[in-house]
């Protein structure tokens, strides 16, 4: 009995250990977010906030966290058949990968690899205009995340847990793939991201005008569509590039939901429904929260704050939440058609014996 039990626990600990792999790293950088850069002059308000920045900020890790303990609970029962041996080749990889990302976290962040990445732009001529490439550490801390955390799941569960992982995993490096993006083609010069940005500013400015602001088109800057907004006593106005015309949020939206529905019974026509309506609301979303910032603007307050910090909870919480909601209302509705199936039946029964008689 005592065996037993014992061996329960120690597949329950062996289960969460990916888990702690990746808290582990996290709680170092949340606990150490002050001293986990060198104090770099331009945006050191973000790095020393990191984890409640939305945009080149780490809270996106809370959000990866989130979807991989969901994941965990969901392929529980899958996980638990995959068997390690104690004493095995595999199981000393496995443990390797389980500490990887604090290792690397630790030497990226307190020995001087971040520093070198820096370092290592200047001298390639990566630099963007009027600011040094601060945040080429903080993408490549995504991406390499990305690959030790899918290096653990392979190693200790093999393509079942990749599978199982799917979702966050890929979520994970999307972030990171967007952040490079953005570090090596800034102020939009990537320009099949710009596709959606003159049809978000036309849309901004349309809501802007219901609200009651004055909205008007200036010249251009970049090639980028520049909105200027008015209310009864003053203006502002902003360049509109790609990291906010909403197509990161459309890319992170398709990842996510696609992997999904990939992993439901769903039928496939009622996946498309659910893909277009999702798009469809993300969409809308960040054409708010881009309405948002000139409405702070205009007003005086803080819109950098709103568009580094809160601005992308808008659409990252719609993301996360539309699985969810899809799960809900198609529970619900089983609930409601197997409420009305009995009576249906008892109809049916009646009449069939009327008829008999």
């Amino acid at each position: 009995m005592l065996s037993q039990t014992l061996k329960k626990c120690s597949v329950t600990i062996v289960m969460l250990l990916p888990l702690f792999s990746i808290i582990t790293p996290f709680a170092i950088l949340y606990f150490y977010q002050d001293t986990a850069y060198p104090p770099y002059p331009y945006y050191y308000k973000v790095y020393t906030n990191t984890f409640e920045a939305t945009w080149k900020g780490r809270t996106f890790y809370l959000f990866f966290l989130w979807l991989f303990a969901l994941e965990m609970i969901l392929g529980w029962e899958a996980l638990k058949t995959v068997k390690q041996k104690l004493k095995s080749i595999k199981t000393a990889m496995f443990v390797i990968t389980l500490l990887l990302p604090t290792v690397y976290i630790i030497v990226a962040n307190f020995y001087g690899f971040n520093r070198a990445i820096v370092d290592w732009t200047y001298e390639r001529g990566m630099r963007p205009p009027e600011r040094p490439p601060d945040w080429m550490p903080l993408s490549t801390e995504y991406l390499v995340l990305t690959v030790l955390f899918a290096l653990t799941i392979i190693v200790g569960y093999g393509t079942t847990g990749l599978t199982n992982y799917s979702i966050s995993i890929v979520f994970l490096g999307i972030i990171g793939l967007i952040y490079t993006i953005d570090n090596l083609y800034p102020k939009g010069q990537f320009t099949p991201f710009q596709i959606l940005v003159p049809t978000t500013s036309m849309l901004a400015a349309y809501v802007l005008n219901l609200l009651g602001y004055r909205t008007a088109f200036l010249t251009p800057t970049e090639g980028m569509p520049h909105l200027e907004v008015s209310n009864s006593t003053r203006s502002w106005n902003a360049v509109i590039a790609w990291a906010c015309s909403g197509i990161d949020s459309l890319i992170i939206y398709s990842v996510t939901i696609l992997l999904f529905l990939k992993k439901s019974a769903i039928p496939t026509k009622q996946r498309i429904i659910y893909f277009i309506i999702g798009a469809a609301v993300t969409f809308f979303i960040n054409i708010l929260r881009i309405a948002t910032i000139f409405i702070i603007g205009v007003n005086g307050g803080d819109w950098e704050a709103f568009h580094n910090f809160y601005g992308q909870l808008y659409s990252i919480t719609w993301i996360l939440l539309y699985p969810l909601i899809i799960i809900g209302t198609r529970a619900l509705w089983r609930n409601i058609r197997s409420l009305k199936a009995p009576a249906n039946n008892d109809v049916g029964f009646s009449h069939q014996t009327k008829l008999s008689n």
